[in-house]
């Protein structure tokens, strides 16, 4: 007949005594108080692993600070997840691990560790521009929550706001930030699931707008505005370099001299420079390499052919070619980013090849091999197109002082 176990009582918890060796007092259930020489009590839950039916003991807590009843709680709750054949003491370490990862795996510090990640695939101006918005809308309010404790009622909290402004391009790059930063976290093991998914339907969709640009008729009322603009000379060659290169604002604007062969007439883009880091070159043409020579006196002792006229040592902020358009009267009708956009229809109005075009415009295909095929072998089927591309602007620039023309370049030179 087996034995028994009574019960212990507050009161022979209290009178149990140290012995010159550690002894144990059972109350059932595995629950035993041992007593140690020093006379510390502990709580502990004699048990079987799941799966492995080996014996172990899980520790409790100290007596008097768990009190008996507390230390029979916690033996039921124990015994309530070996039903589930989860270990205790697994379960408990788990807990731990989270809750002292909680201070490191923060919202902030885990977006992070993604963006290290996304750079990758992005242009360092793109990266910037994502951790700023993540700075100014989400971190504030989200930035020191664990991860996993990001919920979507809290993420849809801290974007209302922007969405109440009416600024739906923004809601729409904060979720798509957001969702990226959770699937990170699932791909790393720091959560088992993505809780953000689908945030985005909660707020309306941003209406498509294409970036102001002029039509091709009007490019030369975009040169005659440029010829008596009130700009720095460093600012006009900035907006007629990324006019006749076709390369967008920040890679125009951080044109390194290093990038230049003048050799072979080919400008080198380093995949890092470029929007989808895939490296690019643009055939020069004597347009093209006569604002160099313009620039060449200017900046020649900087790395960068358009050097910031506060710092040397860095280039020209791509917003300055934005806020001379605007100064020059094309508020609302132009920006930068739009001179590519007068370039691709006049090049398709011409019928040049499309292919040729989207090559030109650093447009990355779906397909890699033929991507390859574009780098490798478009570069001589570009020529001819570019040039035709220069002489149209210098074309259109006609009774006007234009940098890219030897006849202007000397008025230039003399007047300035």
């Amino acid at each position: 007949m087996a034995r028994i176990t009574q019960p212990l009582t507050n009161t022979e918890i209290k009178q149990a005594k140290p012995k010159d060796k550690v002894y144990t007092l059972s109350d059932g259930g595995g629950l035993q108080l041992r007593v140690k020489p020093n006379g510390s009590k502990l709580w502990l839950l004699d048990y079987q692993r799941p799966y492995t039916k080996k014996r172990t003991s899980l520790s409790l807590g100290s007596y008097p600070i768990v009190t008996l009843a507390l230390a029979r709680s916690k033996k039921d709750e124990a015994k309530k997840l070996l039903l589930n054949n989860i270990d205790p003491q697994e379960h408990r370490d788990d807990a731990i691990r989270t809750n002292e990862s909680a201070n490191t795996n923060t919202l902030e510090n885990i977006s992070a560790q993604w963006l290290i990640i996304k750079k990758s695939t992005v242009s360092e101006g793109h990266s910037q521009d994502t951790w700023r918005s993540l700075e100014k809308h989400i971190f504030p309010t989200l930035g020191k929550h664990p991860i996993h404790k990001v919920t979507a009622i809290k993420a849809i909290d801290a974007i209302n706001p922007i969405a109440a402004k009416g600024s739906l391009e923004t809601v729409k790059r904060l979720c798509q930030r957001l969702n990226e930063i959770m699937l990170y976290a699932v791909n790393v093991g720091l959560i088992n699931a993505n809780p953000l998914t689908g945030i985005s339907k909660a707020f309306q969709n941003p209406v498509k707008r294409h970036l102001p640009t002029l039509k091709p008729e009007q490019l030369p009322e975009l040169m005659a505005a440029l010829s008596i603009a009130s700009i720095k000379i460093t600012t006009r060659c900035l907006i007629e370099w990324q006019l006749h290169t076709m390369v967008r604002p920040s890679e125009a604007a951080g044109a390194r001299w290093d990038e230049i062969d003048l050799e072979q007439k080919l400008w080198k883009i380093p995949a890092e420079r470029m929007k989808k880091k895939k490296s690019h070159t643009v055939p020069l043409t004597s347009q093209s390499i006569a604002l160099l020579e313009r620039m060449t006196p200017i900046s020649s002792k900087s790395e960068f052919v358009f050097p910031s006229d506060r710092h040397f040592n860095k280039h020209i902020n791509p917003s300055t070619a934005n806020v001379a358009l605007k100064r020059m009267g094309f508020g609302g009708q132009l920006v930068a980013h739009g001179l590519r956009s007068i370039a691709s229809t006049t090049l398709n109005e011409q019928a040049f090849d499309a292919d040729i075009i989207e090559a030109a415009l650093a447009h990355v295909g779906d397909n890699e091999v033929r991507s390859a095929y574009n780098r490798s072998e478009y570069i001589k089927r570009r020529i001819p197109m570019m040039g035709w591309w220069s002489e149209h602007i210098e074309q259109s620039a006609t009774g006007n002082m234009s940098l890219t023309s030897k006849k202007n370049l000397s008025l230039v030179r003399v007047a300035s």
